[in-house]
């Protein structure tokens, strides 16, 4: 094994986690509402909905599990949901 890699195969700066946290976000004057997968902690997503209600972020910004983020005018917010982590799913489903 390389010593690069830790000793479940992944590099130690990969972004991939075993736990995803789904958000569901209401945008005031949307008809739909935005859905997320994060890798961040349950905490950091509380913290940044927190810091854009009080004011003190002008933008809720939130990254995806695929490292792409998203930014929300604070002022627009009608709700923020969030799910508890769950594990990913693996494999096909006959479902």
């Amino acid at each position: 094994m390389c010593a690069a890699y830790s000793a479940d195969g992944r590099a130690p700066n990969d972004r991939r986690r075993d736990k995803a946290v789904e958000v569901k976000i209401g945008v005031q004057h949307a008809p739909r509402e935005i859905t997320l997968e994060s890798g961040q902690s349950v905490e950091d997503v509380e913290r940044a909905v927190s810091d854009a209600l009080a004011g003190k972020a002008p933008v809720l910004s939130l990254v995806d599990e695929h490292g792409r983020k998203v930014l929300v005018p604070a002022d627009r917010l009608a709700y923020v949901e969030i799910g508890e982590p769950s594990a990913r799913k693996v494999g096909f489903s006959a479902l």
